[in-house]
């Protein structure tokens, strides 16, 4: 096992920074993530700060091979995204640990994210049921009417320009958005109201006040 090392000034500093980014990572991806800070100076007692814990783990346990393997060696991976991974009760993960070094270039912590995959997968597989159907039993019909389709891509687009999704988008900005679907020749479509309004996620009568 790798000895303690005295830290610096700057890796006092970066380590604290470290516990901060840690913190909003993990309430934004809580309860599903677990978000792990390893102090790599103090390799006996590496674990600093754990959010969500998802895996037993404590504050002051001792590194893990991967953080070893970092600290031997300056010219380790940075960053190693994705990888299979499982807590001591077998359940699935998909793990990601960035190394974060000081400025001499040597290790001196790690952020890692632990992805609880055991809900996603159960929930994956309940959508795939519900979501499937029989393609050979009925052919030619259609609840959607014609060119909604059209409609909506042309929403998604409007709404990306934005950086926002459709149902996001403020008063004015409906209203430009109804003033380009007219342009476009879209509110001609049948029933194109209906249809902008349940993809903004409002009113018919609402639509039509934006299209005035």
């Amino acid at each position: 096992m790798a000895k303690k090392t005295k830290k610096t000034k700057e890796q006092k500093l970066l380590l604290d920074q470290l516990k901060q980014v840690a913190h909003g990572v993990g309430a934004t991806f809580a309860p599903f993530c677990e978000v792990v800070v390893h102090d790599l100076l103090d390799p006996k007692h590496a674990v600093l700060a754990v959010h969500n814990n998802l895996s037993g783990r404590q504050i002051g346990s001792a590194a893990t091979e991967l953080g070893l393997a970092r600290i031997l060696d300056p010219d380790y991976p940075q960053v190693l995204p994705n990888y299979a991974n499982q807590f001591a009760d077998g359940r699935p993960v998909k793990s990601t640990s960035i190394g974060i070094k000081d400025a001499d270039g040597h290790y001196i912590a790690a952020l890692c994210l632990n992805l609880d995959l055991s809900l996603f997968k159960g929930l994956q597989s309940a959508m795939s049921q519900f979501v499937a159907v029989d393609t050979d039993a009925v052919h030619g019909e259609s609840l959607d009417p014609a060119n909604a389709e059209a409609i909506r891509q042309r929403i998604d687009r409007y709404a990306a320009r934005l950086l926002k999704t459709p149902r996001t988008l403020k008063v004015e900005e409906r209203r430009a958005l109804l003033k380009a679907l007219k342009a476009d020749g879209l509110l001609e479509v049948r029933r194109s109201m209906e249809t902008v309004a349940a993809y903004l996620g409002v009113s018919r009568a609402s639509v039509y006040g934006y299209a005035k």
